[in-house]
């Protein structure tokens, strides 16, 4: 018997003062069994920082097909890919040819061995923008995570802050290419 996804019920607040969008949103997030609580966080953070109103979670690791979010355009053109994680150059590589922008936020303990790794690969790919968080600034979030979120993030140049009941947490996201 397979085993199924976690639901998380998230109310987010956004104030991205790089775009002027201040958004509230409910979300519900499935965490797949295999996933870890950091992984769903970055998902979170990654809506956060390109969010629109078509912006949507996708299976993400139940299907090698699609993003883990995308926002598709009622002409049903991917319009944003957006990964998270270490992935490899090959499937970004049929997101290209799948979507007008794609967008990776890498993390984890590992994420500079991969980029250097990777890095020519990435760098022959068009439309590709690839983002990183430091891992030690992710892993303070996984305390965070329960069953209800209620979640506030401002963005403000590279920088998130984010509160959560009486949790405060300020992290960056860098650009890799």
């Amino acid at each position: 018997m397979a085993l199924k996804p976690t639901i998380y019920k998230v109310d987010l607040q956004i104030v991205d003062l790089n775009r002027n969008v201040y958004p509230s949103v409910k979300l519900t997030l499935a965490l797949h069994p295999s996933e870890l609580p950091e992984r769903m966080m970055v998902r979170l953070l990654a809506y956060a920082l390109n969010y629109h109103e078509d912006l949507e979670f996708c299976k993400g690791l139940s299907a090698a097909d699609e993003a883990d979010l995308w926002q598709v355009a009622p002409t049903q053109e991917i319009m944003e890919w957006i990964e998270v994680g270490q992935v490899s150059p090959d499937r970004l590589r049929k997101a290209v040819s799948r979507a007008a922008n794609i967008k990776l936020y890498a993390y984890g303990s590992e994420s500079e061995i991969w980029w250097q790794r990777f890095s020519e690969d990435f760098a022959r790919l068009s439309k590709v923008e690839i983002y990183r968080f430091k891992y030690e600034e992710i892993k303070v979030l996984i305390p965070w995570v329960d069953r209800s979120i209620d979640l506030s993030v401002t963005i403000s140049g590279n920088d998130l802050m984010l509160n959560s009941g009486d949790n405060h947490h300020t992290l960056s996201v860098s650009q890799y290419l």
